[in-house]
């Protein structure tokens, strides 16, 4: 019996040009799995890994022509894993990505290899750009619409929430807030980007 063909990607036409790889390194598995899905569309195949261990087992087996880093990845550094994806492949451009925005991580990422910083929140859309920016030597144009107050609410919730395996009560306590008015919120669809 034959094996399938491989899929093609959606209007590609008779176009056999392999996706370019993209590694997606963050702790945060909501955020990872929202964050994989739009990069997919955009033309990207990605492979996503919530710890740097997993991160270099995935680079030395294909080394990506992007990558997404996190600064915080559970107890270690993404700047660490920054150093070892560079060294292991020079030519992969790499973003640094957090919620913890600080000039001086900024400039030690930008000195290990990383070729763009941008902070948390963002979208598809400003990763995209920033691998863009990285290879004009240009700053990301600031976005036209900053995310509403809604979805920047709604993100928040999602990672505690996460971050608490999905216990409700544990992530009404982490918020502050009362464990009815959680499940209110969490019962409405997410505000739209």
């Amino acid at each position: 019996m034959e094996s399938p063909e491989p899929l093609e990607d959606e209007g590609s036409g008779q176009d056999h040009t392999p996706l370019p790889l993209l590694l997606l390194v963050d702790d945060d598995e909501v955020f990872r799995c929202v964050l994989a899905r739009a990069l997919e569309r955009r033309g990207y195949r990605v492979i996503a890994a919530g710890a740097a261990g997993e991160a270099l087992e995935c680079a030395r087996a294909e080394a990506p022509q992007f990558a997404v880093v996190d600064l915080k990845l559970g107890e270690t550094s993404g700047l660490t894993l920054i150093e070892s994806l560079h060294a292991l492949s020079p030519e992969t451009r790499i973003v640094m990505l957090t919620g913890y925005a600080s000039i001086a991580t900024a400039v030690a990422a930008i000195k290990l290899g990383a070729a763009n910083y941008i902070a948390k929140p963002c979208d598809a859309d400003a990763v995209v750009a920033a691998f863009s920016s990285a290879s004009e030597d240009a700053a990301p144009p600031p976005p036209e619409t900053p995310l509403p107050v809604g979805r920047l609410e709604w993100e928040h919730i999602q990672r505690i929430l996460a971050k608490h395996d999905g216990n409700i009560s544990a992530t009404a306590r982490a918020l502050k807030m009362h464990r009815r008015t959680l499940q209110r919120k969490l019962g409405k669809k997410p505000v739209r980007e």
